[in-house]
């Protein structure tokens, strides 16, 4: 946890928060996200997996048992082994009567 991946097909980053003990993959706009520190070569987006990534959002399936956190947005989807993560749903605060 707490790794960096970069989009190979656009500036979209995350950082992982939350991984299964299990191999998943991780994509964006339909294409491998990969290390921070090793970004090797750039790749093809899938024009249907160009739904966006918003600045500061999580994006988490607890099925799966992952989590990441946006921190730089762009045009790709995140997705994992082809399935796009929803946003994480904010907790609601206690009530302050």
């Amino acid at each position: 946890m707490g790794q960096t991946l970069v989009s190979t097909v656009d500036t979209t980053t995350v950082i992982v928060v939350r991984w299964p003990d299990k191999e998943l993959e991780v994509t964006c706009g339909g294409a491998l996200m990969v290390d921070a520190r090793d970004p090797g070569a750039g790749g093809t987006a899938d024009p249907a997996q160009m739904g966006g990534s918003q600045l500061g959002k999580r994006y988490a399936d607890d099925e799966q048992g992952v989590e990441l956190l946006c921190t730089k947005p762009g045009p790709g989807t995140l997705a994992v082994n082809g399935t796009p993560l929803p946003l994480k749903a904010a907790k609601p605060l206690p009530a302050s009567d």
